[in-house]
């Protein structure tokens, strides 16, 4: 089954290839807007524009001063298509320059040997729909003119950096101007305002994305246990996934690949990657694909040696059941929170029957005693970041389903030492266990984006060292 997964021929290779904007090439060229259209990107800008009331948004899109590979900016992305490094984009309705101004980094020869094509101005505005663009050498002679008189400017402030630094100056430059006259800018407004309740509900062409990520994830994991044995090291999966990831057509991990064997299951972020398995131990890996900026969000728990042990195996269907009980009740209507109570429930009940925990299932509620073992929650917002955008409760009130929202599922045990008062819980001491999926609220319930990966433990036995 390991092989047969791995090694067939993926028909949607090609396809998400040529979405990604290359062929045979290394590098996207920089005009990718990764297959989707502009239509798509001009209505989600109609949306905001409708919503700025006489104030500007400004998105913009760093430059990794190290000479990193470069992560763009997923609202500037989201609204525009434009993966450019320092690009600059500012919308304000019936500006003077127009609705949608564009700053890009100006053609030079000598520069773009060392990284890259660029579109420049004139290819960017017509590539991506700007009413004008600009080179960026202006950006901080032109933004005060385009922000003056706004009520307030729209800008998600982040680390220190030469380009905040700039929009902030403009914004003061802008400040003074209108005070003569008594109009704005006021403020800064995080951008988050506007964007995440849009950016929570996928559009069905985000979610062709999701599933080419949930796919991509799903054949890399099943070629990863395919190699899991006694003394291999860790970073030896690591590096299965991580390369897998792109030469099945990703761009690479979503976020650092998780691989805990032993005790390192236990540690929620280990990402050290550096110890060898040992025969008894469980491995938990957590790792997902990037698909045209697109993210997956997968983890599976596995015995090295290919079968759990009976307190293994106890936990493991604990946890299980609180995956498939939580994932079952995912439909529209219902609260995220009460997705969490459904799985903390389950694995309550299943540690209550251990002897992990004692007493009164409420009273073990009200104190939070099961947090000794399930320290977090089961699930988060998944899209353009793996932990995407998007609030979970509005003035205290959990917040309601909808179709085309796409969350994880991911309950968890970890047994990471002696917990006082629970003797019970020594006869796990070392055992980490988490199962996560990838789901999205559909009309009548959900879908699994990730359902082609087993859970089952007889279906995980079979997977692990090539054994299906």
């Amino acid at each position: 089954m390991v092989r047969a997964l791995a090694d067939r021929t993926d028909p949607d290779l090609e396809r998400r290839r040529r979405l990604g904007g290359c062929s045979q090439r290394v590098k996207k060229s920089p005009d990718s807007t990764r297959g989707f259209s502009p239509e798509i990107f001009a209505a989600r800008r109609k949306r905001v524009l409708a919503d700025l009331d006489g104030s500007a948004l400004v998105l913009s899109s760093e430059t990794d001063p190290s000479g990193g590979r470069h992560r763009p900016d997923r609202d500037l992305f989201y609204l525009t298509g434009v993966t450019e490094p320092g690009a600059v984009a500012v919308l304000r309705a019936d500006g003077e320059d127009g609705d949608f101004v564009l700053f890009v980094q100006v053609r030079n020869a000598e520069e773009e040997r060392w990284s890259g094509e660029r579109l420049g101005p004139d290819r960017a505005g017509e590539m991506f729909g700007a009413d004008t663009a600009y080179g960026s050498d202006v950006l901080s002679k032109r933004l005060p003119k385009l922000l003056a008189g706004a009520k307030s400017m729209y800008f998600r402030i982040g680390s220190e950096s030469p380009l905040q630094s700039l929009v902030v100056g403009a914004l003061q430059t802008a400040r003074l101007q209108g005070a003569r006259k008594g109009v704005g800018p006021y403020g800064i407004i995080d951008p988050g305002q506007l964007l995440d309740p849009q950016r929570l509900m996928k559009h069905p062409e985000e979610l062709e994305r999701m599933r080419s990520a949930a796919s991509i994830t799903v054949e890399a994991f099943a070629e990863m246990l395919g190699a899991v044995g006694q003394g291999v090291g860790e970073w030896e999966l690591e590096g299965i996934l991580d390369g897998a990831f792109r030469r099945k057509g990703g761009g690479g991990p979503s976020y650092p690949t998780i691989v805990g064997s032993g005790a390192n299951a236990c540690v929620l972020h280990y990402v050290d990657n550096n110890c060898r398995m040992g025969d008894g131990d469980l491995v938990l890996v957590d790792a997902g694909a990037e698909a045209d900026l697109y993210v997956s969000d997968v983890t599976r728990t596995f015995p090295v040696s290919g079968s759990f042990t009976a307190a293994q195996r106890a936990i493991y269907d604990v946890v299980l059941e609180a995956h498939d009980r939580a994932i079952e009740a995912i439909q529209p209507g219902v609260t995220v929170e009460s997705i969490h109570h459904t799985a903390r429930n389950v694995c309550i009940d299943g540690l209550l029957e251990l002897g992990v925990l004692d007493g009164d299932k409420e009273k073990v509620i009200d104190t939070e005693a099961y947090k000794a073992f399930f320290p977090h929650q089961t699930s988060h917002w998944l899209g353009l970041d793996v932990h995407d955008v998007g609030d979970y409760a509005h003035s205290g009130v959990s917040r309601v389903l909808e179709r085309g929202m796409v969350l994880t599922v991911e309950p968890g045990l970890y047994f990471q030492g002696t917990v006082e008062g629970s003797a019970g819980a020594d006869d796990y001491v070392g055992i980490g266990i988490r199962i996560e999926d990838d789901v999205v609220v559909t009309a009548e319930g959900h879908e699994v984006l990730t359902a082609a990966l087993p859970v089952s433990a007889e279906e995980i036995e079979g997977l692990v060292g090539g054994k299906g």
